[in-house]
């Protein structure tokens, strides 16, 4: 199964290199992206979403897609864009966004957005990160668009509901998720309409892939084989 993996904010192709080895030992080919950044122009999330459409069209196969965190409004979009051509959408601790979901807001200096630094985030998500993962990863993000975190996404064809959704979470099971995405409600409606979700307890932060590498990459390539690859 050809597998695009897309990055969360910050972060680049290089932040999926852990889990390369076992997606490609279990028989998968993976596509790990970059996104563009700063440097091309004044971008939105649709921009984004392009990039990924151009990865799924350049392959001539069925794809699974994968988003970290913001990476998952990103795949969604492609998914919507391309739903004859998505086996399963993989979601990495975060929910399914709704359409004209936004990802978060940051600070904006001179048109982009900065990486924060570790202590900007909730205890829970960075506990397990210790100080040399958080010093190795801050040294290679990268600067977001200052417009792509605040962009509405745009979603529009109906058959997104048919594909299949793992989502890797991290601190909440299958009934904490439910109960989080209650106090959402446009976020609880379009998962209510997915005809296969399934929500898998990772017991991690919001960065497994760096964490917990090894069993992330278990995890994960267990949700990729769902697609029948």
């Amino acid at each position: 199964m050809d597998v695009i993996l897309v990055p969360g904010l910050w972060l680049d192709a290089s932040s999926w290199d852990a889990v390369l080895p076992a997606l490609t030992a279990a028989g998968h080919h993976p596509h790990p992206l970059t996104l563009p950044g700063p440097a091309i122009g004044d971008l939105v999330i649709d921009d984004w979403v392009d990039a990924v459409v151009v990865e799924i069209d350049r392959i001539d196969a069925p794809v699974v897609l994968v988003g970290h965190s913001g990476g998952g409004n990103v795949v969604w979009g492609a998914a919507d864009r391309r739903p004859d051509r998505v086996s399963r959408v993989v979601l990495v601790d975060t929910a399914v966004p709704p359409p004209g979901a936004m990802i978060s807001e940051f600070p904006v200096e001179d048109g982009v957005v900065p990486f924060p630094g570790w202590d900007f985030f909730d205890h829970d998500d960075v506990s397990d990160l210790d100080d040399d993962t958080r010093r190795r990863t801050a040294a290679s993000v990268v600067d977001v668009p200052g417009r792509v975190p605040t962009s509405p996404l745009p979603l529009a064809d109906e058959r997104r509901y048919g594909i299949p959704v793992t989502i890797l979470s991290g601190r909440l099971d299958a009934d904490s998720f439910t109960r989080m995405l209650a106090a959402w409600p446009s976020f609880a409606r379009e998962a209510e309409r997915l005809r296969d979700l399934r929500v898998v307890h990772l017991d991690s932060g919001h960065w497994p892939q760096f964490s917990q590498p090894e069993r992330f990459a278990e995890r994960l390539v267990a949700a990729v084989g769902e697609a029948g690859g």
